[in-house]
């Protein structure tokens, strides 16, 4: 919602004014005392903000399922788990080929099979993890967007305001010069 919408649906309408003395038409207050403007901002301000808190969701509502697995395999990849029980693997592949089974390990020394299966959990995770990525920039960008939109938005509101308070200021300063006041 903006100001156009705000002034077009939620001001009162003009009236003109007559005074006994003079026939002229004068101001009257272009807003309804009924209406707080403020709560239409913060209320508008706060759908947008709720629209960028949920857009995770709205992501993830679209995904397909190898879209959702590759984003949990990304999840589980990036994480100290994983680094951890890697580690705990790799050592215990080791220490079982070199001191427990030594006289027939099933991989002996230069480890030719731990080297095969560590090729193809990198050959398989990296454009797992990078599919992730990708849906994640694309999932930034959108939030991205909608908190400019947001801001643009609070900008235009901040502009509103800042002329009505210069309005506001030219209308005291002429009821001062009327009354001759300071």
């Amino acid at each position: 919602m903006d100001i156009a919408y705000i002034k077009k649906n939620h001001m009162a309408k003009k009236q003109p004014t007559t005074t006994a003395k003079r026939t002229t038409k004068t101001r009257t207050l272009p807003f309804n005392d009924d209406i707080d403007i403020l709560k239409i901002f913060e209320t508008e301000i706060s759908k947008a903000q709720e629209t960028l808190d949920n857009i995770d969701k709205i992501y993830k509502k679209d995904l397909k399922w190898f879209d959702r697995f590759s984003d949990s395999i990304a999840q589980i990849g990036g994480s100290w788990t994983f680094i951890l029980i890697f580690l705990l693997t790799l050592f215990s592949w080791i220490i079982i080929n070199s001191y427990i089974l030594i006289n027939k390990p099933f991989d002996p020394f230069p480890f030719i099979l731990l080297n095969l299966v560590l090729s193809c959990v990198a050959a398989l995770q990296a454009p797992v993890i990078l599919m992730a990525q990708n849906r994640a920039a694309k999932r930034d960008q959108a939030r991205a967007e909608l908190d400019l939109e947001k801001d643009l938005r609070d900008l235009h509101i901040d502009q509103q305001s800042h002329k009505i308070l210069l309005a506001l200021q030219k209308d005291v300063n002429k009821i001062k010069k009327k009354m001759k006041i300071k």
